[in-house]
């Protein structure tokens, strides 16, 4: 005998009178640089799926495919290239058929007539003005327009891209760093664009490089240090057994993570304001003393002078008194107001196209996520959170989540001379 729910099933395929649902996100213009991706859907499971397209008098069929395993979602992809069809018009038929039982058998059938135009054309990038230079470590802001409406555009560097933003004017600016690791061999950054249709251009950005070398440094980590961190650095790295083992684990394995977490967060476009919050001189915590700077790279020993670690630091450490207020850098949003690793508490500000100051080891917040700031604001107070071992303020500046260099943006000539004068360019 049928089970209820085998009897329900067969009179359902029976009764089902409804067409395939075709989803097709992409109007207007396509390219033929990528496939086109179709969506099919049906309760009673996918059978057959068919493609032609139309030109004219002309057609032929681009996919077509009987799924020998019935299932509610098929996602199909169509490659126009091989019909090396000129620009222009054209029609794409999809033909999907469910398996139900209606029809005899056959199926419920639908189709969906998409009307496109084809693009093969890239667009054209005219990059508007240049940096002067830009220092290993440092920042760098590119203004250009493109030919077209386009779905992206920016800067990669290696596997990393920060996008651009469209100004008032229609031109483009973007924000991109030199990372610290990188080497001038290696550091090659690409302008790109896609366009609509899903053109690619990529171009290399003739950039001119000056090379930085930063400090060297031993930092010693004493026993007093880890007993003084040791219950934070169990929270850190439960894994571990030691204080030196999780010491080491913080300071490399959730470095890493962390690292990671604010590339992430900075890529979000939530977290990421078009244009810039801010105008004005960046201000740093005030009455304080340089403690480590950007770029230092630190050799790491124990009470012996061994070396057990290394790595490279990356901020601007100033200390003041104990619970010194923390002044914002400059006007913005916030959008980090939590705990992270080895920053322990931390604030991040969005000051627009993707540039932030951080402040970490904060003893307490005054500030929450959505508040707008003044330059100058207190944001919060200093402290010994993360891996700090001593009362100071980690500051950081990022551009789309990379650290670079602080002293560049406290310095009110190069913010004129390498950002603010060719953003003004963007708006004429």
């Amino acid at each position: 005998m049928l089970s209820v729910a085998a009897a329900a099933g067969g009179w359902f395929l029976l009764k089902d009178m409804t067409a395939p649902a075709v989803t097709f996100d992409h109007s207007g213009n396509v390219g033929v640089s990528q496939p086109l991706s179709i969506t099919l859907e049906d309760q009673a499971g996918i059978r057959y799926a068919k493609a032609t397209v139309r030109r004219g008098d002309h057609s032929e069929v681009v996919y077509e495919n009987k799924f020998p395993v019935l299932e509610g979602r098929r996602d199909i992809t169509v490659d126009l290239k091989p019909l090396k069809m000129p620009e222009g018009p054209f029609e794409l038929e999809i033909e999907a058929r469910d398996g139900s039982f209606a029809l005899f058998g056959y199926g419920n059938s639908g189709k969906k007539v998409l009307k496109l135009s084809l693009d093969s054309q890239a667009p054209r990038i005219t990059v508007r003005t240049m940096p002067p230079n830009i220092r290993r470590g440092g920042s760098a802001l590119v203004s250009y327009t493109v030919s077209e409406d386009v779905s992206s555009s920016g800067v990669k560097v290696g596997s990393l891209y920060f996008p651009g933003y469209r100004m008032a004017s229609g031109a483009y600016a973007c924000l991109f760093p030199y990372p610290l690791s990188f080497t001038s061999a290696d550091y090659r950054p690409e302008i790109t664009a896609t366009d609509l249709a899903g053109n690619v251009t990529t171009s290399r950005l003739p950039v001119r490089l000056a090379n930085r070398v930063y400090k060297a440094d031993t930092l010693n980590i004493p026993d007093s240090f880890l007993n003084f961190k040791a219950p934070e650095l169990a929270q850190l790295c439960p894994e571990k057994d030691t204080p030196l083992d999780q010491y080491l684990c913080s300071n490399n394995k959730v470095r890493a993570s962390n690292d990671e977490t604010l590339l992430k967060f900075a890529a979000d476009p939530a977290n990421v304001s078009t244009s810039f919050l801010w105008s004005g001189t960046f201000r740093r915590l005030p009455r304080s003393a340089v403690k480590a700077g950007f770029g230092d790279f630190r050799t790491y020993v124990d009470g012996a002078r061994q070396k057990i670690d290394e790595q490279t630091h990356m901020g601007l450490d100033l200390a003041s008194v104990a619970k010194a207020e923390i002044p914002a850098s400059q006007a913005g949003r916030v959008v980090w107001v939590d705990y992270l690793g080895i920053h322990g508490n931390m604030v991040l500000i969005d000051h627009g196209l993707g540039l932030m100051t951080q402040y970490s080891h904060l003893s307490e917040y005054s500030v929450k996520v959505g508040d707008e700031v003044t330059a100058g604001q207190t944001v919060g107070r200093t402290g010994t959170s993360g891996l700090a071992g001593g009362d100071h303020l980690h500051c950081g500046v990022l551009v789309g989540g990379v650290p670079v260099q602080p002293l560049e943006w406290l310095d009110p000539h190069w913010v004129k001379d390498n950002i603010t004068s060719r953003l003004d360019n963007t708006q004429r």
